[in-house]
């Protein structure tokens, strides 16, 4: 399990060095793609098809939605190895997309990692200590 946040950089060359507890996760390669809120998403190659399985294959190619959800993650996506010092190279577009600059917070968020520009982590924290409390109830009452 993916858990924490971590402060990090992203160098002249575009490269993110991950945090060293998440290294060995990605030891077979990294996927990483756009995400949702304004970040970039980071799965082990396992847990990338096993969200393409679950959530994306099922998706109507011959619906505008399902069209489009498929064009939002796999356009951008990129395959990866990290390299000895444990860095990932990320492409323009998704550098773009989550408008990082060079201070970036990544974090665990079970399964997959969020990559973030650290002003808007700190705006989405904001946002979502406001509101945890409205939400949890929200979703416990969906369970009833």
């Amino acid at each position: 399990m993916l858990l924490g946040e971590h402060a990090h950089t992203i160098d002249d060359k575009n490269r993110l060095t991950l945090p060293a507890r998440f290294r060995h996760v990605y030891g077979d390669g990294i996927v990483v793609t756009r995400g949702m809120d304004g970040c970039l998403v980071a799965y082990t190659r396992a847990d990338w098809e096993k969200l393409i399985q679950d959530r994306l294959a099922g998706l109507d190619p011959l619906s505008k939605e399902g069209r489009r959800m498929q064009r939002y993650f796999f356009s951008a996506a990129m395959e990866a190895g990290l390299d000895k010092q444990g860095r990932v190279i990320l492409s323009a577009a998704l550098l773009e997309h989550a408008k990082l600059g060079r201070d970036v917070i990544v974090a665990g968020v079970h399964d997959h990692l969020e990559i973030w520009d650290r002003d808007a982590w700190r705006r989405e924290l904001a946002e979502v200590e406001g509101s945890a409390e409205d939400v949890a109830e929200r979703l416990a009452a969906q369970r009833d």
